[in-house]
């Protein structure tokens, strides 16, 4: 698969989540939004559309060369392990997913991320435009990040493409304003993150916030004791302390939100 290929495959997997989960939002949304609907998603989308050029400038094609690189050359712990192909993929998710969650959890604790990723928390309202809503710093931390991992553990295309789109989908679930069946909402807890596990974290309330940092799978939190289940969803308010002026939330305002007065 060719870079532009590769392009093309995540853009019609975001494309395609995109306008289901805004389907199923607007055919049984949870809440109803407190602001806007239409100005946040014209301040979400055009920061992921600002986004998507700046990294598809500077990272053009990275991801699948070191891929490809390390798969010619049997480097990285994969290529030195006899397991099936298969199971390869398997783990390539797995591994990049729990790294995810390392990744996630430091933007929380360590303050000079969490400069960058509070614009993600900012957003008043949680559905599925929120899934893309970062800053750009904080998308090429992770990128280059996700480099060094890929090399390390030997991933080839198949995995990084099938960790990716899964990446896309769970995030965009997780953040989307439906409301699921509850049954269906309790097995999805076991094994992945549903919405009303990721809407705790999303709460202005900081011991609520520092939880449940799962993407794709929920287990991390599980086992590694940030799971936060009894939470009352009705009383999750959404956003983070002094940023609440819709009016001081555009484009440009979260463009340089990380270079402003630090607000925890």
């Amino acid at each position: 698969m060719s870079p532009s290929e590769f392009v093309i495959w995540r853009m019609s997997i975001f494309m395609g989540g995109l306008v289901f989960f805004l389907l199923l939002e607007l055919a049984v949304a949870y809440r109803r939004p407190s602001v806007s609907k239409t100005k946040r998603w014209f301040v979400n989308l055009g920061i992921t559309v600002f986004n998507s050029l700046a990294m598809r400038i500077i990272f053009a094609g990275a991801v699948l060369t070191v891929s490809a690189y390390v798969t010619r050359n049997h480097l990285g712990l994969l290529n030195l392990t006899p397991l099936p192909y298969w199971a390869k993929v398997v783990v390539t998710v797995v591994f990049l997913d729990l790294l995810l969650w390392v990744w996630h959890l430091l933007n929380h604790v360590v303050p000079l991320f969490w400069r960058f990723h509070r614009v993600h928390h900012t957003d008043l309202n949680m559905d599925v435009s929120s899934a893309t809503r970062f800053h750009l710093g904080e998308l090429f931390i992770s990128e280059s990040i996700k480099l060094g991992l890929v090399f390390f553990v030997g991933a080839d295309f198949l995995g990084v493409l099938v960790f990716e789109s899964s990446l896309v989908l769970a995030a965009q679930f997780q953040h989307s304003s439906l409301k699921a069946p509850a049954w269906f909402e309790r097995i999805w807890w076991w094994l992945f993150v549903p919405p009303s596990m990721h809407r705790i974290h999303h709460s202005v309330k900081i011991n609520e916030r520092n939880t449940n940092y799962g993407t794709i799978l929920s287990v991390w939190d599980r086992l590694l004791g940030t799971l936060l289940h009894d939470v009352n969803q009705e009383r999750i308010k959404i956003g983070v302390g002094g940023h609440f002026d819709e009016k001081k939330l555009g484009l440009g305002h979260l463009l340089v939100m990380p270079f402003a007065h630090y607000v925890r």
